[in-house]
């Protein structure tokens, strides 16, 4: 448990920024040195995130003071880190990216899902797509880590051992997220100033979302998914639900036996189905500040028709705790290293 590695935070004042900050400081192994901010240079980290009052002293700095470290996570907005890669690959050996740019292999998908061609599509298809779950082989010994998406982890995790196992008809499959505001594209910032806007039930994306190309490349087979997100009063969290029907003769059994056959050994994943009780189903509030996706279903015997519900703090297991869980398996680490908080109750 002697080795440390140095960790700078580019884009450290947002929330995904921030939360990285948050776990490698209770990890063992990792020492966070730098953060940068642009608009925070000179003040304390702790101005910005006071959950850290009291457990750093860091101040951030500007990105060209930045100076090199073993592991660089990069917390830049979508579009950022891609144009500027080749500053930063010279400043690390391990880089995490937390944003977008990265995570699909195909230039066309993300020209059609990003609207622009790609600024460094030699990058495309070096970086290992971080979900764990699903890519733990190729996380081994990875120095270059492009974490799955906040809603496409909650629908990859939630349809994966079904189509895996061939448990699901091939029918159109149409997943909604109720998602907290700091998965709908507010910043850390906004949210502080407009305080409002963590009261508004809205549908922000009812088609096109982008994760949806996520979830096209990393599920099995060529399942039409169509993808609606609808932000929720909070700011943590998401609750994803997704309609899919079973062959005829299947049962329950068969959709609980996929979940166990692939996720039985998995740290993070739960499945959540019980007879009774107020908790019955998954519940983000269960799991602000946790990096465990629950995941649950309700099956209609008469139409086949199976409702799967997954639920993840999209700050922790949909961004920085993935990313942490993703690092360690890189490194060869005890993988639940820095991720061992459990929640809360009652919430």
């Amino acid at each position: 448990m002697s080795e440390r590695l140095t960790v700078g935070i580019v884009g450290g004042s947002g929330y995904a920024g921030g939360e990285f900050l948050r776990l490698a400081m209770g990890h063992p192994h990792l020492d966070v040195t730098q953060v940068t901010s642009e608009r925070s240079a000179g003040v304390p980290v702790h101005m910005v995130h006071p959950n850290l009052r009291g457990r750093t002293s860091l101040k951030f700095r500007k990105a060209a003071d930045l100076e090199a470290v073993d592991v660089l996570v990069l917390a830049l907005p979508h579009g950022s880190a891609a144009k500027r890669i080749a500053e930063f690959e010279g400043k690390a050996r391990i880089i995490v990216d937390l944003s977008a740019d990265f995570r699909l292999r195909d230039g066309e998908a993300y020209r059609k899902y990003y609207g622009e061609d790609h600024p460094a599509p030699e990058q495309l298809g070096r970086w290992v797509y971080g979900n764990p779950e699903l890519r733990r082989a190729d996380l081994r010994g990875a120095t270059r880590i492009a974490c799955a998406g906040c809603f496409a982890t909650s629908v990859i995790l939630a349809l994966y051992p079904l189509i895996k196992l061939g448990v699901i008809e091939g029918r159109d499959i149409v997943a909604t997220g109720l998602v907290g505001s700091s998965a709908a594209g507010a910043s850390a910032t906004e949210a502080s100033h407009h305080p409002e806007r963590e009261g508004s039930l809205r549908v922000y994306k009812p088609v096109g979302h982008r994760h949806a190309a996520e979830a096209a490349q990393e599920l099995p087979g060529r399942f039409p998914l169509h993808l609606t997100a609808i932000s929720t009063p909070r700011v943590r969290g998401i609750l994803t639900t997704a309609s899919v029907w079973v062959p005829d003769g299947y049962s329950e059994r068969d959709v609980w036996g996929a979940y166990r056959e692939v996720y039985g050994e998995e740290p993070f994943i739960r499945i959540v189905k019980a007879a009774r009780g107020i908790h019955r189903y998954p519940d983000p509030k269960l799991l602000d500040g946790t990096n465990f996706c629950d995941i649950g279903f309700e099956m209609d015997v008469d139409t086949g028709r199976v409702v799967v519900m997954s639920a993840i703090d999209n700050l922790v297991k949909g961004t920085a705790g993935h990313a942490m869980q993703s690092l360690n398996i890189a490194q060869g680490w005890e993988e639940t290293l820095g991720l061992e908080f459990m929640g809360l109750h009652p919430a």
